[in-house]
């Protein structure tokens, strides 16, 4: 049997974090993935996540990743209920991290804030800008 899943979306807001009882640390986030289509007002959607990572991932994620921050996460689906102040019956299906990568640099998301006109452009950083273009570099360069 496999329970994997691979996920890449932005934060919908700044990850929670709290402590359990004995101390471990427990962060949950929402992620917004695009759906790969537009819907017939030709806009794209997005399914919104829940995810939880625990201990120093936890820790990690709630210091370095704030809201609109593009992650990817992998983890396994987990569902669990429980009952309400009400006494209803509430189910929950979430994502459980094991790794979440920072796919975007503070200063980049910054940049991509300016405005396209502005110095701070982060295509004006691109390294890779004229990708396709022969690069020039001598034989004794190449690692093989």
């Amino acid at each position: 049997m496999l329970n994997r899943v691979i996920l890449i979306g932005r934060l919908t807001k700044d990850p929670e974090l709290r402590y359990t009882p004995s101390g471990v640390a427990v962060a949950t986030f929402t992620l917004a993935v695009n759906r790969n289509y537009t819907n017939q007002q030709g806009q794209r959607e997005a399914d919104f996540i829940n995810i939880v990572t625990w201990r120093g991932l936890a820790e990690n994620v709630a210091n370095y990743v704030k809201k609109g921050r593009l992650v990817a996460v992998e983890g396994r689906i987990q569902t669990r209920n429980y009952e309400n102040n009400d006494g209803k019956r509430v189910y929950v299906t979430e994502v459980v991290a094991d790794n979440v990568r920072f796919l975007e640099s503070n200063q980049n998301r910054s940049e991509f804030h300016g405005s396209p006109d502005s110095k701070n452009d982060r295509f004006d950083n691109d390294p890779f800008i004229n990708d396709g273009s022969p690069i020039d570099i001598s034989d004794d360069d190449l690692p093989f």
